[in-house]
């Protein structure tokens, strides 16, 4: 009766968030005194996972699961967590995980908690702290039923390393045609993606134009970050959609939020607020973002963002 966790992968490789996930299962586990099984789909290591508290693997090796269908996902892990006999279930908060979590929670007729932000504080009964009101307040939730899922709040948990040495057991669940015939999948691979982002660099119309870029992306390169935009930015083509964050766009949970050129729209607050340390960089001392960052600079980003980038290169330099 091990914690089950879904340990999602792109292209073979773990995302940052399946180790997350893990971490928080290996906590649960040792509240309840057990153990944590993971599934992984169509992945080339799974020794990591054993670093971070997983004791088995389920691995699961199957050409029709190389493009994500929300509803097989879901009837994948339904039948691993019937074989593991699990009554808590650990998935993430990605895209992917919003779309499959509350079909495995109708398959398992389990109670789901989503933005879940720490471990149980009890397991009898479950009890979790959630994020609620646009990450604005906290919920405190039981779930009285008798399976249990959870989906962790990203970035909130952290990644935990243990000494661990994860089995690896060969799993063949039954996969039914989903009906839908991907004929492509087209991926930018040389840029880090904004779900795994420790820090996000993101601009908004005060760059005036997507010529002015260049230095958006220069000073991300330089963080090792991932570039995003506000909404009409890329409602105006400067960017691609794919770029665009808030509560409309992508929700951005990173150690540090950059917003140049960036008024902070409520929608936009909304959807990065559960970032740890928002920086904004803007001519107005009274836009709204400066009331809700950790850190203000007063100034023209075209004078600004140069010096930081020349600071930071100069800086690294010396490490």
């Amino acid at each position: 009766m091990s914690v089950l966790v879904y340990t999602e992968s792109e292209q073979g490789k773990f995302k940052k968030t399946a180790l997350e996930v893990a971490s928080y299962a290996k906590a649960v586990a040792n509240q309840l005194g057990t153990t944590v099984t993971a599934v992984a789909i169509n992945t080339n290591d799974t020794s990591v996972l054993g670093n971070h508290g997983v004791d088995k693997v389920l691995n699961v090796s199957n050409s029709q699961l190389d493009t994500f269908n929300a509803k097989t996902y879901a009837d994948v892990l339904k039948q691993a967590a019937e074989k593991e006999s699990a009554k808590v279930v650990i998935v993430s908060s990605s895209a992917d995980s919003k779309y499959l979590a509350p079909l495995l929670a109708v398959g398992l007729n389990a109670g789901f908690a989503s933005n879940v932000v720490e471990a149980p504080s009890s397991t009898s009964p479950f009890t979790v702290k959630r994020t609620a009101f646009t990450n604005k307040a906290f919920s405190i939730t039981t779930i009285n039923t008798d399976v249990k899922l959870v989906a962790v709040s990203n970035n909130s948990f952290g990644l935990i390393e243990s000494n661990g040495n994860a089995s690896a057991e060969g799993f063949s669940p039954s996969v039914p045609e989903s009906g839908v015939n991907v004929q492509s999948v087209d991926k930018a691979t040389d840029k880090v993606t904004i779900a795994d982002a420790e820090i996000v660099v993101s601009a908004g119309r005060g760059l005036k134009g997507p010529e002015n870029w260049g230095m958006i992306e220069e000073l991300a390169d330089v963080l090792g970050a991932a570039t995003a935009c506000s909404k009409p930015v890329s409602d105006l083509g400067w960017r691609p959609h794919s770029e665009h964050v808030g509560q409309t766009g992508k929700p951005v949970a990173a150690n540090l939020y950059i917003a140049i050129g960036i008024s902070g729209a409520i929608q936009h607050l909304a959807g990065i607020n559960a970032s740890k340390v928002k920086v904004v960089i803007n001519t107005d001392a009274e836009a709204p973002f400066f009331k809700a960052a950790d850190y203000g600079v007063v100034g023209d980003a075209f004078e600004v963002v140069p010096q930081l980038i020349e600071k930071l290169k100069a800086f690294k330099a010396q490490q």
